[in-house]
Order: structure tokens, then C-alpha cells, then sequence
């Protein structure tokens, strides 16, 4: 018998997924033949329960009738449900299963319906792009002189080495944890333009670039200064025009949430003009902080005294931030495109409602990306559900799931975990932030993508440890194909594929700061994956369901995987055997078979050696 009902299905529930405000949205359920009445529950986020009744319709067959309800829900929020369905036997419960299908389980979770703003629109030009993330003191140095360096940064002489990770200096490591700079610059990134269109990339993601006292830039000290190392403003201008003249957009980070205690606003360490928050009470940054015990104990970020804590409500701090010539304008106003918001989950509403009017007064299609790392349609901080993706705050989120989803597929199998996990978040998200979600695989927060694929867990090991741990030949060319099929599904899944810096040469590195290491431009450890790359580069260019196409899932099982992205009346077929023995996936029946892209297809079958992957581009009928 049918499953009673199946959120993922059109038969059962019309559109697929998110909807816009004011959409009529139409629940069938396959009911047994002697149910006599159903209901609909629904409720929209903290609000009381709606009982509709669902009424059977003519359909049916032997087994079961069809029954059907349609809803508006008018206003923008998250709304749950289930359903009731009554029969001789008594009143039976239908609840959330996996995979979205329904089962009679009165304790069950209820299904989500995510209704967003009519006007929700995010920027166009990142949809169906290609990201790429740059750690900016560790890409490329131009070797341009800079003026007014700290004498207290520790300069590498050559471009190459591992990070210090040691906390204190020591006499073989003269520097120390995040004071140790290989001067990558604004001037190197720019030079490297014409290698950012051989990969296709169509978006630069830069990690802070203002004035800071740590090589990672997330301890502001201040918004309105390029870091010294990195160049001049002029250099930042240079930059934003010259990529800009090659269809190459620039995402700034922006730290919001806190600022450094060695900064213009704070100035613990006196290194400004004494007009920082701890030098006086009447310090026009003082209410940007909280005091517990003025000026020696205040709130910080999770603990760290060195990154004091800001009111992210605090009308100055607001006006400073988002204002008319504010640091959003001012860097937009210079060429930026955009922003990542660092721990987006930190910031409060109302700042993230002032910051959506700040970036989008001047330039409607600026992008804004927020670093949340669960489900951000249904995410709770502080206390409350966030409100994130429904149009008033942020474009759209980097995709923690997505990433989570493929490392553990590649690394572990489980194809049907794999396809619940995409098809919750094409299902929650709506259609306007699915397409421009930041699906990374590795960032400066995580090891790096072969190291994560095909490394030794570390397991509480320490950073001298990581410092020492390579992979050995076999683990390397295992994860050299491992890499090739977690970014094939990466650059066809929905949503914008980004590239962290270097794992297209198949650097290696556990995290923070192993994973910061200079970019090996001399010793590409594996040159051929750079080719491999630039082919997926191309297919995200070349084939236009990969922008906005629906996501249709075929086929899994313990080491396979097999969707469709279509759109337009084509459709393109993704397979991955991530398995160690050879396996075919039926090729669909209702699409006449134009080209295979990758893999080799007889009649009816895309057959798939161990460790590989298929594209089958179709007609759609």
C-alpha cells in the first residue's frame, strides 16, 4: 500500500518545500477505504493549533481513497503539522518519519512548512557560481613594500613553512600561535585573477582584511583600515575593479559581534589614542560595551579577554555599523559585493534587520551570508527561534549540513542518510537562500578537505601531534579519488560550491592553524586535481539546471548515490559508488539520454567502477 502521506512527494503535498506568503498550498493523503474523516493540524511557531478537515476526493483504488486540503498561510514564519485520519478501528495519529514520509505515531515530530516574504530575493549573480575562500596573509604575496607594520609581528622571509601553533614563543619557534605572517596582500590576490578563471570561480570570500592584531584578522581594530600588511584602501579598490572587470565578485567578513581589546574602540593595550572604551567613562565607544567592573572585568566573546563583547543594539554602535555612512556603506561604496557574517548566530535581530536595510538601501543585489552551522530556518539562540532566511535579515547561510552530509557519505557510506540530509534542507530552505547557500567542504575553521576525507582522526591528540601527521602514499592517492567525488556531488548539489584556498592542490592540514598553512604555489602536492577542478568549473558553467533546477533524488544505498538537477526540460543525472566493487544505477525511463558527460552508460544503466562518479546530461519529457 501507498505511504498515507510523503512531504517530498508532489502527488502529496504542492509546491515541493518553502513558499512564499499568500501561496495555497495543496495536502493529499492515501487514506484506507474506510476512513471516514481526517484533519490537518497545523500551527504556525508559537501560536495556538488550526484543526481543517481534509476531504476525500474521487481518486482511488482498490486500496484507498485520496484525500486533500489546501491552506494559505498569509503570514511570513514557520508552521508545523500533522494529521488525524478516523477509521473503525479509532482515531490514528499521522507524524513526521524519516525521509518525510508519514507514520501513526502520536509523539511523532510534526512536519515543518516554511513560509517566507513574497519580496525575499537574493542577489543573482552568486547563483549558479562558484565560491572561493582566501585567507588573506596566506594566498600570495606580492612583495610590495607596506608601511606602519607593528614591529611585533613575526615576517617569514620565504613563502612557504607550517604555521607556529605554539602558544609562547620558545627558542626553536621564535614566533608564536597567530603572530607569525607570511604577507600575503590585496596585491597578491589580485595577480592571481587569471587563476580564478581557469577554476570558474565567479566569487572571492576574503577573511577579515582591516586593521587587526592577529594574522587571523577577527579581532577588529578597526573597521574603516585595510591591515597594513594587506595594503591600502586603494589596493582594496584596485582589487574590487579589476576582478569586477572579469565577472569576479568580492565578499568581505565582517566581525560584528565583538571587537579586539587592542583596537581604537577599546585600546587596552594603548596602542591609540588613549579614547577607547577602558581609557575613559566618557569614551564615545563606552556604551558599545558591558562593564561588569569598570574598566578591568567585562563581557567578552565565550571568554577570551581579548575580544570584548559589543551591544550589537546600542544605537551608536548600530549607526556606526549600518547607518547611512556606515562601515557597510563605506566598504560597498569601494567596491565590495557583500558580506560573511561571522557567527551570525550571535548577532540579535534587530541588528540583523538594521544590517538587511544597511546593505541593500545602495546595493539591492549585495549578498549577505551568515556563519550559522545547523539548520538555519529552524536554528534557536538565546532563547528564541531565529528568524534568519524569511526576508528580512540574511540572504542565505553557509551550509554546514550539506558539508556534513558529504564528508560523511565519502568517508563513511550510508547513501540514504545522505539524500534525508540534502532533502530536509531543499525542503526547509527557501528557494530564493537554497540557491545561494555557501556549500564549502573545508574553511579556515575545519581541516582541510583531504585531510578530513582520508586522514587519521585525531582523537584528542594535541597540535604537536597535527603538526607531524601526514598522510602516507596509500592514504594520499585513497584520498586524492575521495576528494574527486565529495566535490562532485559538492558542485551539483543545490546551492554554490566554494573552494577553500588550496584544497584544489590537495594541501593538506588538521585545523586552526594547520589548516592556515601558505599556498603552494611552487610544490602543488597534487597538480592533476587542479584539473579536476577546472572540470567541474566548466560544468557549472556550462550546464544552467545547476543554477536554480530542482533537486530530485533516484537511488541510494550503502556506498551509492544517484539525484537529478532539472530545469527547462533537461535534466542532468549525479551517480557516486563511493564503494570498492562495481555497481550500475538504471538510467530514468522518462528522458531521452543526450550526452554522458563522465562514466560510460550501455542502454539502461550509468555503470560506476569502485570509487567513481557519473554525469548523464537528458531531454526531460
Amino acid at each position: 500500500m501507498k505511504t498515507p502521506y510523503y512531504s517530498q512527494d508532489p502527488r502529496y503535498k504542492t509546491p515541493f518545500g518553502a513558499v512564499t506568503a499568500g501561496t495555497p498550498v495543496s495536502f493529499k493523503l492515501y487514506l484506507p477505504l474506510d476512513c471516514s474523516r481526517a484533519w490537518l493540524i497545523y500551527h504556525k511557531d508559537g501560536k495556538a493549533e488550526i484543526w481543517q478537515d481534509v476531504w476525500r476526493t474521487l481518486e482511488g483504488d482498490q486500496n484507498g481513497w485520496w484525500w486533500e486540503c489546501i491552506i494559505t498561510p498569509n503570514e511570513a514564519g514557520l508552521y508545523f503539522y500533522h494529521f488525524y485520519f478516523d477509521t473503525p478501528y479509532g482515531h490514528n495519529p499521522l507524524t513526521c518519519g524519516k525521509g518525510g514520509a508519514g507514520i501513526m505515531q502520536a509523539d511523532g515530530p510534526e512536519w515543518q512548512l516554511t513560509v517566507y516574504r513574497a519580496d525575499f530575493q537574493t542577489p543573482d549573480w552568486l547563483k549558479g557560481g562558484i565560491m572561493y575562500q582566501i585567507f588573506p596573509d596566506r594566498f600570495c604575496a606580492s612583495g610590495t613594500p607596506k608601511q606602519n607594520v607593528p614591529a611585533e609581528r613575526y615576517l617569514y622571509s620565504e613563502f612557504v613553512g607550517q604555521p607556529a601553533f605554539n602558544v609562547d614563543k620558545t627558542e626553536q619557534e621564535p614566533c608564536r600561535l597567530n603572530n607569525d605572517y607570511w604577507c600575503g596582500d590585496l596585491k597578491g590576490i589580485e595577480s592571481k585573477l587569471p587563476y580564478f578563471k581557469e577554476l570558474g570561480v565567479t566569487c572571492l570570500y576574503l577573511n577579515p582584511i582591516f586593521e587587526a592584531h592577529s594574522n587571523h584578522r577577527y579581532n577588529t581594530a578597526d573597521y574603516k583600515k585595510i591591515d597594513p600588511l594587506l595594503g591600502t584602501e586603494q589596493d582594496f579598490k584596485d582589487l574590487c575593479a579589476a576582478a569586477h572587470a572579469v565577472g569576479i565578485r568580492i565578499l568581505l567578513d565582517g566581525v560584528f559581534s565583538h571587537t579586539g581589546s587592542d583596537s581604537v574602540y577599546f585600546n587596552k593595550q594603548l596602542r591609540y589614542e588613549p579614547n577607547g572604551a577602558v581609557n575613559r567613562p566618557d569614551s564615545p565607544y563606552r556604551s558599545w560595551y558591558t562593564f561588569i567592573n569598570y574598566p578591568e572585568k567585562y563581557h567578552s566573546w565565550w571568554g577570551f579577554q581579548t575580544l570584548p563583547e559589543v551591544n550589537e543594539t546600542d544605537p551608536d554602535y548600530l549607526s556606526f555599523i549600518t547607518g547611512h555612512d556606515g562601515v557597510l556603506a563605506y566598504w560597498m561604496n569601494r567596491g565590495a559585493d557583500g558580506w560573511r557574517l561571522d557567527v551570525a548566530d550571535e548577532l540579535p535581530d534587530l541588528f540583523l534587520d538594521y544590517l538587511r536595510r544597511g546593505v541593500k538601501a545602495n546595493h539591492p543585489q549585495g549578498m549577505i551570508l551568515g556563519e550559522v552551522w545547523e539548520d538555519a530556518t529552524t536554528k534557536i539562540s538565546y532563547g528564541n527561534r531565529r528568524s534568519y532566511l524569511l526576508g528580512t535579515q540574511l540572504d542565505s547561510v553557509m551550509n554546514y549540513p550539506f558539508a556534513n552530509a558529504v564528508l560523511d557519505f565519502v568517508r563513511n557510506g550510508d547513501g540514504n542518510a545522505f539524500l534525508e540530509t540534502v532533502m530536509t534542507v531543499a525542503e526547509n530552505y527557501p528557494a530564493p537562500a537554497l540557491h545561494t547557500l555557501m556549500n564549502h567542504l573545508g574553511t579556515h575553521d575545519t581541516k582541510r578537505l583531504i585531510t578530513a576525507l582520508a586522514g587519521e582522526a585525531e582523537q584528542g591528540r594535541d597540535r604537536a601531534w597535527q603538526s607531524k601527521t601526514r598522510l602516507h602514499a596509500d592514504q594520499y592517492k585513497r584520498g586524492e579519488a575521495m576528494v574527486q567525488l565529495a566535490t562532485l556531488l559538492q558542485y551539483t548539489l543545490p546551492g554554490v560550491p566554494c573552494v577553500y584556498y588550496g584544497d584544489e592542490l590537495g594541501m593538506e592540514g588538521y585545523g586552526d592553524p594547520f589548516n592556515r598553512a601558505p599556498m603552494a604555489w611552487n610544490t602543488p602536492p597534487c597538480p592533476k586535481l587542479k584539473e579536476w577542478y577546472k572540470r567541474l568549473g566548466a560544468w557549472r558553467t556550462e550546464l544552467p539546471m545547476l543554477k536554480e533546477g530542482d533537486m530530485v533524488p533516484l537511488y541510494a544505498d550503502q556506498n551509492t548515490v544517484a539525484y537529478m538537477r532539472v530545469a527547462d526540460n533537461q535534466a542532468l543525472l549525479v551517480a557516486v559508488n563511493r564503494g570498492n566493487k562495481k555497481t550500475a544505477v538504471s538510467l530514468p525511463r522518462n528522458g531521452k539520454h543526450l550526452t554522458t558527460l563522465l562514466g560510460e552508460c550501455t542502454d539502461n544503466d550509468l555503470l560506476l567502477p569502485p570509487m567513481s562518479g557519473g554525469l548523464v546530461l537528458f531531454d526531460w519529457l
